[in-house]
């Protein structure tokens, strides 16, 4: 298969090729935030659900009274906003961003 020299040079100059910017950023570096959430409220509510498991069978009864229902409700919180922060990011992204146009009117300036 023959190829056309300048077909080949161009293509090898194509920034999309090498650079991944150009497809916009990834998912991560747009939801890191709610990621970050999420995955804190889960481990959160995980060692709440733990504790108060710990507490029903009788194990350290001082410590997990207030430490499981704790971890709970903070973890649940956590994870609520987290998952809620998607579709706000979602919607924000979406919004075309307003440019004022190249030549719009200005009215005129007298400095006294």
């Amino acid at each position: 298969i023959l190829m056309n020299p300048s077909t080949v040079f161009s293509l090898s100059r194509s920034e999309s090729l090498w650079t991944t910017e150009a497809s916009g950023p990834g998912i991560y570096q747009v939801y890191w935030f709610a990621i970050h959430l999420m995955t804190t409220g889960g481990s959160f509510l995980a060692c709440g659900v733990i504790i108060s498991g710990l507490y029903f069978t009788g194990y350290l009864d001082k410590v997990t009274r207030i430490l499981g229902p704790g971890l709970l409700s903070i973890g649940l919180m956590v994870l609520v906003v987290g998952v809620v922060l998607i579709p706000i990011t979602k919607k924000n992204r979406k919004q075309p961003v307003l440019k004022r146009p190249l030549s719009y009117y200005r009215p005129p300036q007298f400095n006294v």
